[in-house]
C-alpha cells in the first residue's frame, strides 16, 4: 500500500516517466504487454485401450475418454480447471495435444475411432480423421469445433505466433497445415510425405519443421516460407529405429528425436535419442544417446539446458513374467551443451509413462503414467538432478500430455 500511495502522490511526474520509459522500451523492441496468466497442462485420458497379460493390445468399450486441464500458476501443485469428454488415443506419440502460446485454445487429434469387431463381439480400432478445437477461456473448457484433417492424425505442433499448426497424419502419410485464428481453425494445405509420419516440430523462427517418419527410420526436413507455405523437398535425416517424438530447442540450434525401436514396443534392449544439429548446412545427425528400453515422449526445458524422456521399459506392454518386464517406467534427464547431450539421471516414475513436459520456470517435470493413472511431478535442480517427486492420481490412464507445444 505504501507504493500505491507514493505513486498517487506523484502521479503526474510518474505518469510522464512511465510514458518515456514505455517509448524507450518499445523503441528497443521490448514488449510492455501485461504478464501472461499461468500455463495450462493438458492430459488425454484413453480408457478404451489396454494390454493383456501376454502383452497383446486390447480394445475396450469406447465412449469414456476425456481430456483434463490443469492451471500451473503453482507449478508444484497443478489445479484442476475442467475436462472435456472426447475420444483420444494412446496409439501414436503422446503429442496429440497442443496449446496456443496465449493459452486460449487447445487442439486434440484423435488418431483412432472404435468400431465393432468383425465377429460382432467386442471392439477394434480404425483410423480417424478428427481434430478437436477446445476453448480454454471458458470454465470448464469447451469443445467448440471439429476439423477434418488427414487419416490417423497424431503429433501436433503450433508455431510461436499461435497462428499456424501442423498435424502429422500417420495413415494418410501427410501433414495437414493449419491456420489458427482464435477458435477458428482451418486446413490450409495437405503436404504428401511418401511415408508414415507420427510427430512434428516447428523451429522457433518459423522457417523450418521436422517430421518423424516412423517406419522409414528417418526425420523429414520441411521448409516454411514467409507466407506460411510449407514444402517438402524430400530431404530426410537417418536417425534411430522407429523415431517417435521430435522436438527442437528454444534457440532452434538442435533437435532431439526419441527412437522407440521394436515397432513401438518394449523388448528389453537399449534404444537411443538422436541429436540433430540444425545450425549446420545441411543439418545432420551428430549423436545418438543410449537412454534405455523404449523411449517414448521427449521434452526440452524452456532454458534449453535439459531434456527429459519417458522410458517404457516393459512396464505394461511386456508379457507378465518376461525377463524385460518392469512394474514402473523411468524418466531420464539429459544435460544439453555445445557438445551434445549426456544422461544426468534416470528415476522411477509410474507405470507405462507416456507424455512429459517442463514447467515454464524449468523447475518441474510432469510425467503422465498410463497403466497407473497418475501424474509424476519431479522437482529439478539446475544440473538436471531430481530433488523430489510427488505423485498425483488421475481419473484415468494418461495417454498424452502437453504444455503448449513442449
Amino acid at each position: 500500500m505504501e507504493n500505491t500511495g507514493t505513486f498517487r502522490s506523484k502521479q503526474p511526474h510518474s505518469a510522464a516517466k512511465f510514458r518515456r520509459t514505455r517509448m524507450m522500451l518499445l523503441a528497443a523492441g521490448v514488449s510492455m504487454a501485461p504478464f501472461a496468466h499461468a500455463e495450462m497442462l493438458a492430459i488425454g485420458l484413453d480408457r478404451k485401450f489396454a494390454y493383456t497379460d501376454d502383452g497383446q493390445r486390447q480394445a475396450l468399450e469406447p465412449g469414456r475418454d476425456e481430456v483434463v486441464f490443469y492451471d500451473l500458476k503453482n507449478p508444484a501443485k497443478p489445479e484442476f480447471v475442467g475436462s472435456v469428454a472426447l475420444e483420444n488415443s494412446i496409439v501414436g506419440p503422446p503429442t496429440n495435444i497442443a496449446i496456443t502460446p496465449d493459452q486460449k485454445v487447445a487442439l486434440i487429434a484423435n488418431a483412432l475411432r472404435s468400431v465393432r469387431a468383425p465377429d460382432g463381439k467386442g471392439w477394434t480400432f480404425a483410423p480417424a480423421d478428427e481434430l478437436f478445437v477446445i476453448d480454454l477461456t471458458q470454465r470448464p473448457p469447451q469443445r467448440v469445433a471439429t476439423v477434418k484433417v488427414g487419416s490417423q492424425p497424431s503429433g501436433i505442433a503450433i508455431d510461436r505466433t499461435g497462428r499456424m499448426g501442423l498435424v502429422a497424419n500417420r495413415d494418410g502419410k501427410s501433414i495437414s497445415v493449419l491456420t489458427i485464428d482464435g477458435t477458428r481453425v482451418e486446413v490450409r494445405a495437405t503436404i504428401p510425405m511418401t511415408d508414415s509420419v507420427v510427430s512434428v516440430a516447428i523451429a522457433p523462427d518459423g522457417k523450418r519443421a521436422l517430421a518423424a517418419k516412423f517406419a522409414a527410420h528417418k526425420v523429414a526436413v520441411l521448409d516454411i516460407g514467409a507466407d506460411g507455405a510449407v514444402s517438402y523437398s524430400g530431404r530426410d535425416l537417418p536417425v534411430g529405429l522407429f523415431p517417435w517424438t521430435v522436438t527442437i530447442t528454444p534457440d532452434g540450434n538442435r533437435a532431439f528425436v526419441s527412437n522407440i525401436g521394436a515397432n513401438a514396443a518394449s523388448d528389453g534392449n537399449a534404444k537411443t535419442v538422436s541429436v540433430i544439429d540444425l545450425g549446420l548446412a545441411p543439418p545432420r545427425v551428430i549423436q545418438h544417446v543410449s537412454v534405455g528400453d523404449a523411449p517414448e515422449g521427449i521434452s526440452i526445458s524452456p532454458n534449453g539446458q535439459l531434456a527429459a524422456v519417458t522410458i517404457l521399459q516393459g512396464s505394461y506392454d511386456a508379457p507378465r513374467g518376461s525377463w524385460f518386464r518392469n512394474e514402473v517406467g523411468l524418466a531420464t534427464v539429459l544435460r544439453l551443451d555445445a557438445a551434445g547431450a549426456s544422461v544426468a539421471q534416470s528415476v522411477p516414475v509410474g507405470g507405462f509413462p507416456e507424455g512429459i513436459a517442463f514447467s515454464s520456470d524449468n523447475r518441474f517435470v510432469y510425467v503422465g503414467n498410463f497403466s497407473t493413472s497418475s501424474l509424476s511431478i519431479l522437482e529439478m535442480d539446475a544440473d538436471g538432478r531430481v530433488r523430489g517427486q510427488t505423485t498425483m492420481p488421475l481419473a484415468g490412464p494418461a495417454a498424452s500430455l502437453r504444455i503448449g507445444s513442449r
